[in-house]
């Protein structure tokens, strides 16, 4: 008998055990079935799960497929997250705690007239990311041993005493004389929390270019913050007023950023988080000179947003910085949280010290 008449055979045989083992007693099964549909409907979905359960293992494009599938659905709910941390809902109606308010005082101390909310847009979308105020406890535990560099110009510090305020506490004693060296004029910042080794750098960075300069530095010394916040704008449109070369300084400013990311690729250094701190509204009829009333028009802030988003700088636009959305969380608080037009409450940076905070647990992968 030659090899291929055996081979014949044994096929023949094979198909034969089948018919007899497998399908003849299916089909008799399923006449007994098909007397009782709840039955039948049974018996077919448990035979299709057992020969899928039987034939993955040897389809392991089957297997890569399910775990691809899984892994674009987490990576499509971070990155969903992320664009929704910014949509952020502001009440802010009269304090009734306060039954009087003297004009004589300083302007600033009118917002205070208002009482100021804010919590993040309800949705199911907004519900499933699940963002949270962190509390001073939850927020040390986050940002324990890390180095965090803020860098830019007045909106950049009232974003670092937010900070400080949250993981120090409102109370502290240390919050006076923080409060005191930080908003030294044109000057830098540095303090080391030593309860949770926390390292913080505040840098005067009041142009883009300054803040070229700190990432070439950065790049330098081959030492990296784990978190950087960054921005800066309007003091270059006070003084050079080119949205033009705005733009030109923000694309050196994502270069700069985009070599120093291939270094922090390696396992021994991780790639920091970096966020980029937009401009406020500005309200012109509240500007406190005329020069600003004149250079900082409605005009020339949208050319110099324009010129933001025509960087690519920021994620949502292929880039590699987050956005803190100042614009929107000033524009949806209003003149009621600003006394000049420029310069906003408190609460303001507090909210975007929590967006950064939530965006910190979305791109770290954890959870509260």
């Amino acid at each position: 008998m030659t090899l291929m008449t055996m081979l014949g055979a044994v096929q023949l045989g094979a198909a034969a055990a089948c018919v007899v083992v497998v399908l003849i007693p299916m089909v008799m099964a399923g006449w007994h079935l098909s007397r009782n549909r709840i039955l039948l409907y049974c018996g077919v979905l448990f035979i299709t799960l057992a020969v899928c359960l039987h034939l993955t293992p040897y389809f392991p494009s089957v297997s890569d497929f399910v775990t691809s599938v899984s892994s674009v659905a987490v990576f499509d709910h971070r990155s969903t997250c992320i664009n929704l941390v910014n949509d952020i809902a502001w009440e802010v109606k009269p304090n009734v705690s306060l039954h009087h308010f003297n004009p004589t005082h300083n302007v600033s101390s009118s917002l205070n007239l208002y009482e100021k909310r804010w919590d993040w847009s309800k949705s199911p979308k907004h519900d499933a990311c699940d963002f949270q105020k962190l509390s001073k406890s939850d927020a040390s535990d986050l940002l324990n041993g890390s180095w965090v560099v803020v860098a830019g110009d007045s909106q950049a510090r009232f974003f670092t005493l937010s900070l400080l305020n949250l993981i120090l506490g409102p109370q502290a004693k240390r919050m006076g004389s923080v409060r005191a060296d930080l908003f030294k004029r044109h000057s830098d910042y540095s303090i080391l929390v030593h309860e949770i080794g926390m390292k913080l750098d505040f840098v005067w960075a009041p142009y883009v270019v300054n803040l070229t300069n700190s990432m070439m530095g950065f790049k330098t010394k081959k030492s990296y913050p784990d978190v950087m916040v960054m921005g800066a704008g309007l003091w270059h449109m006070l003084h050079v007023n080119n949205a033009s070369n705005y733009d030109f300084a923000l694309r050196m400013l994502k270069s700069s950023v985009v070599s120093l990311l291939p270094l922090t690729a390696s396992a021994s250094i991780k790639s920091p988080h970096l966020f980029w701190l937009g401009m406020p509204m500005l309200i012109n009829g509240m500007l406190n000179t005329q020069e600003k009333r004149e250079k900082m028009s409605d005009r020339i802030w949208h050319a110099y947003d324009r010129a933001l988003g025509d960087s690519r700088l920021l994620r949502q636009t292929g880039g590699p910085l987050v956005l803190l959305d100042i614009q929107s969380m000033t524009w949806n608080c209003g003149p009621r949280c600003t006394s000049d037009g420029m310069h906003y409450d408190l609460v303001i940076y507090e909210a975007a010290v929590q967006v950064m905070l939530n965006a910190l647990l979305i791109e770290s992968h954890q959870s509260l």
